[in-house]
C-alpha cells in the first residue's frame, strides 16, 4: 500500500566457529534467533526491525544455550544532532533434565539493555540507560498420543530498572512483572493460556501488550501502572519447505485493569 520503496540496505556476515562456539561479526542472528520471551523482545521485531547489526556470541551446547549480542542501533558522528543508540543482550538457558527423558525442565535467564547518548553530538538531550532481565523454568512433558503430544509450563519473574543519570525521563525507575504460560501442543494446533502481571514495568525492546507505559498512538500519555492480562494463544506453523513456513497466530486477550475482552490475528 506504500508506492515509495522505503530503505535498501546491503548486509554482511562473518562467521567463526569453533566446535560449539560461533561469533559474529556485521549482521548478527536477530530476532526470534535470540530465544527471548515476548515481554523482553517483541515478536513483531522481526517485520519492524529485520535486520540487527553489530556483535554475537552464541554457545549451541547439548545442554546449555547461550546468545550474547550487541546491536548498534544507530550511530553517530561529530556535531550530529540525534543520539547514539545501542542495545544488547544476554538470552540463556540451561537444561537440567536428560536429553532422552519425558520431562524436559531448563532454567533460562535473560538480559536487555538499551542505551542512547554520545559525546559528540550538538544536543542537550540526557543520556538514558534501561534494563530488563528475567528468571524462570520451563518445563516439558511429552505425552506420546497423536493428539495430544505434549504439555509445557513458562514461568518468569522480570525485572525493569532506568540507570539513568538524568531522572524523570520516564515515569517509573523501577518495576517488574510475572509471565505465567501453560501450553498444550497437539496434532492441529498449539493451546497457550497466558497470564501477566506488570507493575511499573518498562521494555524498550518487548512487546507492546506488557509495557506499563503506553506506545499508543491516540494515548501516548496512558499508564497501567499495575497491568494484568489474560491471553489465549492459538498457534499453529504450516511447514511449507524445510527453510520456511508460515505461521498463523488468533489470540483473544482479557484485560482485568478494565473488565474488556479483545483480540488479535497474526
Amino acid at each position: 500500500g506504500n508506492p515509495v520503496l522505503q530503505q535498501v540496505r546491503p548486509t554482511f556476515r562473518a562467521t567463526y566457529t569453533v566446535k560449539k562456539h560461533e561469533f559474529v561479526l556485521g549482521n548478527i542472528r536477530p530476532n526470534l534467533n535470540h530465544n527471548y520471551i515476548e515481554p523482553l523482545f517483541n515478536f513483531e521485531r522481526i517485520m519492524l526491525k529485520p535486520l540487527e547489526e553489530g556483535l554475537q556470541y552464541r554457545y549451541l551446547g547439548n545442554r546449555l544455550f547461550v546468545d550474547v549480542w550487541v546491536d548498534w542501533l544507530r550511530q553517530q558522528y561529530r556535531y550530529s544532532n540525534y543520539q547514539e543508540q545501542i542495545a544488547g543482550g544476554v538470552s540463556s538457558s540451561y537444561r537440567i533434565s536428560s536429553s532422552n527423558s519425558h520431562w524436559q525442565v531448563a532454567v533460562p535467564f535473560q538480559f536487555t539493555g538499551q542505551h542512547h547518548g554520545g559525546q559528540i553530538d550538538t544536543l542537550r538531550k540526557p543520556l538514558q540507560t534501561l534494563f530488563n532481565e528475567a528468571v524462570g523454568i520451563e518445563i516439558r512433558h511429552s505425552l506420546g498420543s497423536s493428539r495430544i503430544q505434549a504439555f509445557r509450563f513458562n514461568g518468569y519473574v522480570l525485572g525493569f530498572q532506568d540507570h539513568s543519570f538524568t531522572a524523570g525521563q520516564l515515569p517509573f525507575k523501577y518495576g517488574n512483572g510475572l509471565y505465567l504460560n501453560t501450553t498444550l501442543e497437539t496434532r492441529y494446533a498449539d493451546v497457550m493460556l497466558s497470564y501477566w502481571q506488570g507493575s511499573r514495568f518498562i521494555s524498550p525492546l518487548g512487546g507492546d501488550l506488557f509495557q506499563s507505559l503506553s506506545r499508543t498512538v491516540s494515548d501516548p500519555g496512558f499508564l497501567d501502572r499495575e497491568r494484568r492480562i489474560l491471553l489465549v494463544r492459538l498457534l499453529r506453523d504450516f511447514r511449507i519447505s524445510d527453510a520456511a513456513a508460515l505461521t498463523v497466530r488468533v489470540e483473544p486477550l482479557y484485560d482485568f485493569n478494565i473488565q474488556l475482552l479483545d483480540f488479535s490475528f497474526g
